[in-house]
């Protein structure tokens, strides 16, 4: 699995996306799980680029994707999470 969090910086659910990745990352290391944090203003991506990848209006950040596929923001991220992993306490 493999997962990309674009975000910002002093974002704090960007930062509780990052955290959730690690521990999903340090936990489950039979699961091969990988993420890469995306600095959206370091990168000068803009809500309007994902926008374009996503195919409908980006709000807010962080926006995550799994395996490519759009999963939302934080919240969602930490949905999936429960369904998946519910094994798992986070």
């Amino acid at each position: 699995m493999f997962i990309v969090i674009f975000g910002r910086p002093k974002c704090p659910y960007c930062t509780r996306a990052i955290e959730l990745a690690q521990k999903l990352k340090s936990e489950l290391k039979d699961k091969n799980i990988n993420f890469d944090y995306i600095d959206m203003h370091a990168e000068n991506v803009t809500k309007a680029d994902l926008e374009k990848t996503v195919g409908k209006p980006v709000e807010t950040v962080p926006q995550i994707f799994i395996d490519k596929q759009h999963i939302g923001g934080y919240t969602e991220f930490a949905a999936y999470v429960n369904k998946h992993f519910h094994d798992l306490k986070f």
